[in-house]
């Protein structure tokens, strides 16, 4: 069995769940948690999922990254709206030869994390997970769980498969994750932009579900147009094309998918910040600097802005 560390920093719906996966299966899991650090110390963690339920009784809960071991794996699992707590939460936790997975949704999160640690110990990690934080300790798993993993380039070129990626892919395996393995981080995020940057959006301006947006003729089409949009903006900011048959399956994925609240309408919902500028923001500005227009994602972008503002504020829309 793989003797490497981990650090799950951030336990909510997608760390809570990925690192009780590998703590179940006999990994050495370290939990940063915030508001549930008492409940989960005193009573562990639970995962109901649709690929079976189970309660770990005793987790390595901690609620200050002063008081981890060092790790060898470090997942950063935070929103990216707390980024700016990652040089004081990274730093103690990294062991000296360790790597940072990155598992968060957004364009430009693998270089800020390359700007604390340095970009040789950088990996990107795509997760396509159905989950959400229900209770303090509780996350509630509905469908999917893959993650692909791709070796960060400070050049933003293609990296192809490591050792690094394959070793830590086989702790994921070895829990029950399945595991892609991606030779390009860019383009790997692009077409991850290609489903969030529709449905988050849409669930928050239109207060609704995954399955909703996909029964209804206008906001399928609007989402739709949005996936070309951000596939038009791949192309002319990185070089990087999306096969016509990825959108038809993004489409086609979500529809079969269960009934969904991505999380941007979830912490909107919560009052919480939004991700726009690693989601939206930053895609935007690279499409705006190659001179590729994206009309459709810039609207979004500005009623997002003046909800979350509005949120913010605790005023109505």
């Amino acid at each position: 069995m793989s003797q490497r560390r981990y650090a799950i920093i951030g336990t909510g719906g997608l760390g809570g769940f990925y690192g009780g996966r590998l703590a179940r299966a006999g990994r050495d899991v370290h939990f940063l948690l915030h508001g549930d650090y008492r409940h989960v110390r005193d009573c562990g963690l639970r995962v109901d999922s649709v690929e079976g339920d189970f309660v770990l009784p005793s987790v390595r809960a901690y609620g200050r990254a002063a008081d981890m071991p060092r790790c060898d794996v470090v997942a950063v699992a935070l929103k990216t709206t707390a980024n700016h707590l990652l040089p004081e939460l990274l730093g103690p936790v990294i062991a000296d030869d360790g790597v940072v997975l990155v598992l968060q949704n957004g364009l430009g999160v693998e270089e800020q994390v390359a700007e604390i640690v340095g970009p040789d110990r950088v990996m990107g990690g795509l997760c396509f997970l159905c989950s959400s934080k229900v209770g303090p300790g509780h996350i509630r798993h509905l469908d999917y769980g893959y993650i692909t993993l791709a070796e960060y380039d400070s050049r933003h070129r293609p990296r192809g498969i490591t050792q690094r990626m394959r070793a830590i892919g086989g702790d994921f395996q070895a829990a029950g994750i399945r595991i892609n393995y991606a030779e390009d981080l860019v383009l790997a995020r692009w077409k991850k932009l290609v489903w969030n940057i529709p449905f988050n959006s849409l669930s928050v301006m239109l207060d609704a579900t995954t399955d909703r947006i996909m029964a209804n003729g206008h906001s399928r089409a609007l989402a739709e147009g949005l996936m070309r949009e951000v596939a038009a903006a791949a192309s002319a900011a990185a070089g990087r094309e999306t096969p016509e048959a990825f959108i038809q399956s993004q489409l086609d994925d979500t529809a079969r998918m269960a009934p969904y609240s991505p999380s941007m309408l979830l912490d909107c919902r919560a009052g919480r910040p939004m991700e726009i500028e690693a989601i939206f923001g930053a895609p935007l500005r690279a499409a705006a600097g190659a001179g590729c227009l994206t009309p459709r994602i810039e609207t979004m972008y500005q009623l997002l802005k003046f909800k979350d503002e509005a949120n913010q504020r605790g005023t109505a829309f």
